[in-house]
């Protein structure tokens, strides 16, 4: 079983967000990085099923050098080697040829990535790797299981669940409960120093969309108490302040 994993370097949802240069530029001081936790349920599931069937785990992530300590950890959880595409992530289009360029030719029996970063929330790299390297693409994956050449899913769609089966190869954007996060164990931290991290240079430069602006979500608003008792006054609120009836 060969396996590619795509990993994101994303900021921990505990950090405190800011932005530069008249909003234009996200500012990562004091920002603490992690591995997209969809990716991580892949990478968890992934390790699976290599403890379960053999094979061997390559983790790949488009980042400049400060996604490395993020790809190490990945290797300490249990990847066998890493690919950094030394380029900046900022179009979906652009890092979903980055993962086709390289996992073009490779022989990879499964491509596992999150069903989407937390950064963008695109959802689109999964999909449109899929269409690059002409392999069918599925997500969001909440169950995988490999019998033979067959991968065996499952996934919740409007009023219920799909269960789905396809032959291998095959890309799958995942999410919980596919599996456990894993915490590396000293040892793993160990043996992930000196597994290879291989850098190579972005196929191409094509940038198909342009930031024009971040922007902050609004401020939360004060806490209005009402006496339970004042029903008229909750419904003028909820009508005409909230306009949510």
């Amino acid at each position: 079983m060969k396996i590619l994993v795509c990993i994101t370097h994303v900021p921990d949802t505990t950090s405190r967000i800011a932005f530069t240069d008249g909003d234009k530029k996200f500012d990562s001081n004091g920002v603490q990085f992690i591995i997209g936790p969809y990716d991580d349920y892949a990478l968890a599931r992934a390790v699976e099923l290599k403890e379960q069937l053999g094979g061997s785990i390559t983790v790949l992530n488009v980042g400049g050098p400060e996604t490395e300590p993020t790809i190490r950890k990945a290797l300490a959880i249990g990847a066998d080697e890493a690919i950094r595409v030394n380029a900046e992530p900022t179009d979906s289009y652009f890092v979903a040829k980055q993962i086709a360029d390289q996992a073009k030719d490779q022989g990879y029996d499964l491509i596992l990535m999150g069903r989407e970063s937390i950064d963008f929330n695109g959802g689109m790299v999964h999909g449109m790797v899929g269409e690059m390297l002409g392999l069918p693409s599925i997500s969001p994956v909440m169950t995988l299981d490999i019998d033979g050449d067959t991968a065996k899913m499952s996934r919740e769609i409007e009023g219920g669940k799909e269960y789905l089966e396809v032959t291998m190869p095959l890309v799958a954007g995942c999410q919980e409960p596919i599996a456990e996060w894993k915490i590396p164990n000293m040892r793993g931290i160990m043996s992930a120093r000196t597994k290879p991290l291989n850098v190579v240079e972005p196929s191409g430069d094509e940038q198909n969309t342009q930031l024009e602006k971040f922007e902050l979500p609004p401020a939360k608003g004060a806490v209005k108490m009402i006496d339970p008792e004042n029903v008229s006054e909750l419904v003028d609120l909820l009508k005409n302040e909230a306009k949510v009836i």
